[in-house]
């Protein structure tokens, strides 16, 4: 532009030398040719000035109309508001004159450069181009031209852009270039191409026409004359302008082409040469050539943005990325996306299509809840699809293998027709539910699944572990007339002898016997199982305990030699309680008058077992067998200990009672006084309170004391008055409101009972049944009160229960560190498996609630140690081990404990341990391992609705943290859809929420 304007400025100055006649005038000419000196250097302001003075003096008219013309020029060039008005008054005042045509022109710059195209236009307009050289014609029309462009009249600018295409100047490339973009806007293809043609011949655009010709053979889906012409351009040409776009425009006319392998090559060679995005359908296609090609990672890449949408393009990108995650060995992914697919309704077919493959897929990986619910969505929405025989046979295989055996259920009850194979996932999937009620203690519900299992007895070896699984649940409700029943039934089939059905049931129904004291029946089933166990491999063994249990058979029934021979084969193969078979080996050699060998044995057992829960029976046995040999001074040692160091063991009046005795033997009066005293004293209840009595009158009678006896003998009848009358009846009737369940009139019977005989020797009993008749009625507040006045109350058979009781309650308030040492004392004088169970099992729990964690592990093994003594025993304590250890952060031996309660159990506390297991994982930042230890085994923990819910959440939010925002997205809403607990599908809802 300024040269075109420097060619004007020129031939003004000519025509000024023209006028001066060759003559130099000292004074005004000079003036004038210092104005355009300055002029001349741009010093605008300046020349102005000068120019200005010059209008007032006596100028000829050729230099009237130079010093008009820079004059205005002057305050063009500064931009003063009266710039324009004074160079429209050269055009209007000088009409005829050249410098009006200049002016016209320099007009139409100045507005041309401000932008102002329409005055641009009027300006240019002015000009008489016939008398200006063909360059600057050309730049007029051009410029004329583009101000039309700019004001979008693309006819006006054709209409000058197209005479500048002819004229061969500087702006000829210019012409051709934007007369085709105008015919591009004008939708004049074929001139537009001819334009953009030309105009690649001129190096400023070679940069730029390829991209604008690649669209528009495009547009005119003239695939082959685009690849064509740009393919070799791509090569040759480094700095094309919109690279990305020229490969763009190449995959899709490779696309449309059907020419995948291109296609794909140029989608990538977009994307990595990208300053813009794809549209979302271009996106689709780069899928598509992608997936066409076998390049699947980069297919997802692609298809996972577009899914994103729901609309028809995001449900079938949905379907692709299904069918490439399966190329890819990506199940997890996989069935998501058919998911996402088949839940969206703008392709009927497609939805159709994806429906069948998320439940054949479903299946495949486990998922049978998943599987059966589609494949029952898509037999009700396809009744005649082309899938519909493969699905039936699917939905078969499903209902068999499903963990939501309740749906399973329901679903085969509901059919009409039941084909043997339906038959046999019903009689698995009511023993699986069966199995789940029993392990979550409802035991009746149990039983009535077991019942329905055994209605289809398709497979025998079932129709077995259902009866025995009744006697396990009836023995566990305390029905042993039921549970002995059910394992009879089992010992009637006939089985082989190793059948594990038998085995198990040998040992359930030894118990029962035992139990119910039919020692010679439980003594053949114990035997049985002790016999068999050893020899299988494939079912859990309690050989131990049933080892002990028939010793106890053969002792009670006074079968010495075998009561011996097993107790000490306990103690030579090391069993877990080879403390009670050295004293039990000790009873029976007493029985049998081997008194050293019996106390021998006592002595290996006090030894050997210095925390011993028999420790007191020990002491005390072995104090008997002391005073029948007459060693007196030993046996009152023995009492003495057990006194000293037991004092609530229920052994001590009996213990004093043996020490007086000792004591009167060694003619120690005054102890044997002083030992009958405190049983009258201290235990005026006790079973030998009358034995005492008639010691002390003995001993008092040798001491010359007799007159002390009468008062002795007054407070004995107080305390035990005598029950030929109707104490016996009140308290018979106060107990059998108890055991009918009439709780709160028992409790008023037993109150009652103990105001008319406070000093009863069934005092401790009748408490007892007090606070566990409040405890069943669940006023646990008196019941607390009323175990504590119990435990207050000295030893008794009933204290240990009490203290138990005492600690259970005070858990369930919350009160841990009440409940604490109540616990430990349990631990002390549990009697049996049972007993120890609950009573680590509290400590267990209650050191976990203060933050003990350490101590909550500690008893957390001594628990699992007890073995399965309840459904649900080991599993909840290996959690707490579990969740004990992370609290400490032993994350790995967490890892080994969570890892191994998944695998072993099926279980709710298997359901919180896979969570806490793949959460530790995302934790760690291996979302993948963590997504893999879900989809690994989620499916057995279906059944329990917050667990498995909050799995697929915390799968969600690994998806997030792997920038899968497309799983992500979809996990989520399918748990929205799928879950019934309100809090997981809060959770759900807040995490969804987050994604963009």
């Amino acid at each position: 532009m300024r040269k075109l304007l420097l060619l004007f400025v020129a031939t003004g100055f000519f025509y000024q030398a023209q006028a001066q006649s060759g003559i130099y005038q000292t004074g005004l000419e000079k003036q004038i040719d210092d104005a355009y000196e300055l002029f001349d250097k741009h010093q605008y302001s300046a020349s102005k000035l000068e120019f200005e003075k010059l209008q007032a003096a006596e100028l000829s008219p050729s230099q009237r109309i130079d010093v008009d013309f820079y004059h205005a020029v002057s305050a063009l060039r500064l931009d003063n508001p009266d710039g324009p008005s004074l160079v429209g008054k050269i055009i209007d005042d000088y009409p005829n004159d050249p410098k009006a045509n200049e002016a016209a022109f320099l007009m139409g710059d100045f507005y041309f450069d401000k932008r102002l195209y329409k005055k641009s236009i009027a300006s240019y307009d002015l000009v008489n181009v016939d008398v200006v050289s063909l360059e600057q014609r050309s730049k007029v029309y051009f410029k004329m031209g583009y101000a039309y462009f700019q004001l979008k009249d693309y006819a006006n600018a054709a209409r000058y852009f197209d005479p500048v295409k002819k004229m061969q100047t500087n702006y000829t490339g210019d012409g051709f270039y934007y007369s085709g973009y105008v015919a591009l806007q004008q939708s004049k293809y074929d001139q537009a191409i001819a334009d953009f043609k030309q105009a690649d011949r001129y190096p400023t655009y070679q940069s730029k026409v390829p991209y604008m010709l690649s669209e528009l053979y495009y547009r005119q889906e003239q695939y082959d004359e685009l690849i064509t012409y740009v393919t070799p351009i791509t090569q040759s040409r480094g700095n094309l302008d919109q690279k990305e776009g020229i490969y763009l425009l190449l995959a899709e006319a490779y696309f449309e082409k059907r020419d995948f392998t291109n296609a794909a090559t140029y989608y990538d060679a977009a994307t990595k040469a990208g300053k813009g995005d794809m549209t979302r359908e271009q996106m689709y296609k780069a899928g598509v050539a992608q997936f066409k090609v076998r390049q699947y990672e980069k297919a997802t890449d692609y298809f996972k943005q577009v899914a994103l949408e729901k609309d028809k393009l995001g449900q079938v990108s949905s379907y692709y990325l299904g069918h490439s995650y399966l190329q890819l060995k990506n199940p997890q992914y996989a069935v998501t996306s058919f998911s996402a697919a088949y839940k969206s309704d703008d392709d009927p077919a497609i939805k159709e299509e994806a429906l069948f493959n998320y439940s054949k897929l479903s299946l495949e990986r486990g998922g049978f809840q998943e599987a059966i619910n589609a494949m029952d969505s898509y037999l009700a929405n396809y009744p005649n699809g082309q899938h519909v025989g493969e699905v039936e046979t699917l939905l078969s295989d499903a209902l068999i293998n499903t963990n939501n055996y309740l749906r399973a259920i329901q679903h085969i009850e509901g059919m009409s027709n039941k084909s043997p194979a339906i038959r046999a996932a019903y009689q698995k999937v009511t023993y699986y539910q069966g199995l789940t009620y029993y392990r979550n203690k409802q035991y009746n519900e149990a039983i009535t699944y077991f019942d329905k299992s055994i209605t289809y007895p398709v497979d025998k070896g079932i129709v077995h572990e259902a009866f025995y699984r009744k006697g396990e649940a009836y023995a566990a409700k305390e029905d042993l007339k039921g549970a002995i029943a059910a394992y009879e039934q089992v010992m009637n089939m006939r089985l082989t002898s190793l059948d594990p059905a038998l085995i198990k049931s040998h040992y359930g129904l030894g118990y029962a016997y035992f139990n119910t004291k039919e020692y010679a029946k439980a003594e053949n089933q114990f035997k049985s199982y002790t016999d068999k166990i050893k020899k299988v491999s494939n079912v859990q063994s309690y050989y131990d305990d049933a080892l002990i249990r028939l010793g106890d058979c053969y002792y009670i029934q006074k079968k010495l030699d075998p009561a011996l021979s097993t107790f000490r084969l306990a103690i030579n193969e090391r069993n877990p309680s080879s403390d009670y078979a050295h004293y039990m080996a000790g009873v029976v050699l007493n029985f049998q008058n081997r008194n050293r060998e019996a106390v021998a044995e006592l002595d290996r057992a006090i030894n050997r077992y210095p925390n011993s829960r028999f420790r007191d029976d020990i002491i005390f046995q072995k104090a008997q067998i002391n005073m029948e040999e007459s060693n007196y001074t030993e046996a009152s040692k023995g009492y003495s200990e057990l006194i000293t160091k037991s004092p609530n063991s229920p052994f001590v009046p009996f213990a004093l009672e043996g020490r007086a005795i000792a004591s009167y033997s060694l003619k120690k009066y005054d102890q044997t006084i002083n030992d009958y005293k405190k049983i009258l004293g201290q235990y005026p209840n006790a079973e030998n309170a009358n034995a005492a009595l008639v010691g002390l009158q003995e001993a008092l009678t040798l001491q010359g004391r007799s007159g002390e006896f009468s008062n002795y003998l007054s407070e004995y009848k107080n305390s035990n008055p005598g029950n030929e009358s109707v104490q016996g009846v009140e308290y018979e009737a106060a107990k059998n409101l108890f055991f009918g369940q009439s709780y709160q009139q028992s409790i008023q019977a037993f109150q009652t009972y103990l105001s008319n005989y406070p000093n009863s020797a069934q005092k401790h009993e009748a408490t007892y049944f007090i606070g566990d008749a409040y405890l069943r009625m669940r006023q646990e507040d008196e019941a607390l009160k009323t175990f504590y006045r119990l435990e207050k109350m000295g030893a008794s058979s009933q204290k240990a229960k009490a203290i138990q009781r005492i600690a259970e309650i005070e858990f369930e308030h919350k009160n841990y560190q009440k409940a604490i040492p109540y616990f430990i004392t349990s631990t002390k004088v549990a009697r049996d498996r049972i007993e120890q169970y609950e009573a680590n099992k509290g400590l267990m729990m209650a050191y976990y609630e203060t933050g003990k964690y350490d101590s909550a592990d500690f008893y957390a093994n001594k628990v699992i140690e007890l073995g399965d003594v309840t459904a649900d025993a080991k599993a909840n304590a290996q959690l707490i081990k579990a969740k004990s250890l992370l609290k400490t952060n032993k994350t790995s031996e967490a890892q080994d404990e969570l890892m191994a309660l998944v695998n072993e159990s099926g279980s709710l506390q298997g359901a919180e341990a896979l969570f806490l297991l793949a959460d530790t994982f995302r934790k760690a930042e291996n979302y993948t391992q963590s997504n893999e230890t879900i989809f690994g085994f989620s499916e057995k923990y279906a059944v329990y609705d917050y667990w498995y819910g909050k799995c697929f959440v915390l799968l969600a939010r690994n998806y997030k943290s792997l920038n899968e925002n497309f799983q992500a997205k979809a996990t989520l809403e399918s748990v929205i859809e799928n879950s019934e607990n309100e809090q997981v599908i809060k959770e759900a809802k807040a995490e969804l929420a987050t994604l963009p």
